[in-house]
Formats: structure tokens, C-alpha cells, sequence
């Protein structure tokens, strides 16, 4: 079991960055493939990233793909989401999650992440 908390969220202008951080209690965190999904007001929860065990292997949704970037620190038992040029279209509630999937790294599909944070809020202003 783990326990999911996100920090890093906040308002910001059209073209600036934000670091979102999900820091994991419980573990171990190496087994958990972790990932971003966000929702936006009046829409459905919708993927955002993806990164393997090790961090090697990441997978992005295509809106965000050349802006954004996930990463993790399994010694700090942490992942990020950097997000770069951000738009008015990336306002949403962004949630950190973990999936303890095994097999070929893939694109794990949302049912699969048993573990959920409690979201941080993103709002970019035009």
C-alpha cells in the first residue's frame, strides 16, 4: 500500500513553468509505475504522463509531449511532473498515481492505478 501527497501547484501566466512534485508513504516505491492524469473543470480525468520503475521508460499525452516532463527520485521516494510553456488549457486539478502493474513497460490504462493523491490545483491565466 502507499499513500500518495502532491505539492507544486499554484497560478500562474501563459508561458511560464511549475514543478509539481508526489511524494509516496509506504512502498517499496520502485515497484509502483507511476504517472499524472489531470481533470479540468467539467471534464473528464485524462492522462498526462507515464514513468516506469527505473525512470527510463515515459510515456506523454500528445498535448504535452516537448513541454512537459516526468521524472522520479526512488531514493526520495518522489516523482515529478515539470511542466513548461504552460497554457490556459493545462488548468485543471493534477493528480499523482501509482499502478503496481508488472510485464512490458506500456501504457498502463487508468483502472490500473490503484493509488491515488489527493490533487493540486494548476491554473494558467491568459
Amino acid at each position: 500500500q502507499v499513500h500518495l501527497i502532491e505539492s507544486g501547484g499554484g497560478l500562474v501566466e501563459t508561458g511560464d513553468s511549475l514543478r509539481l512534485s508526489c511524494v509516496a508513504f509506504g512502498g517499496p516505491f520502485e515497484a509502483y509505475v507511476m504517472a499524472w492524469f489531470r481533470q479540468a473543470p467539467g471534464k473528464e480525468r485524462e492522462f498526462v504522463a507515464q514513468i516506469g520503475w527505473l525512470g527510463q521508460l515515459t510515456y506523454y499525452e500528445d498535448s504535452v509531449k516537448g513541454r512537459f516532463a516526468i521524472s522520479r527520485d526512488n531514493d526520495k521516494q518522489t516523482v515529478y511532473l515539470q511542466m513548461n510553456s504552460l497554457k490556459p488549457g493545462d488548468t485543471a486539478v493534477y493528480y499523482c498515481a501509482a499502478s503496481d502493474y508488472r510485464g512490458i513497460f506500456r501504457p498502463v490504462t487508468e483502472p490500473e492505478f490503484g493509488y491515488w493523491g489527493q490533487g493540486t490545483q494548476v491554473t494558467v491565466s491568459s
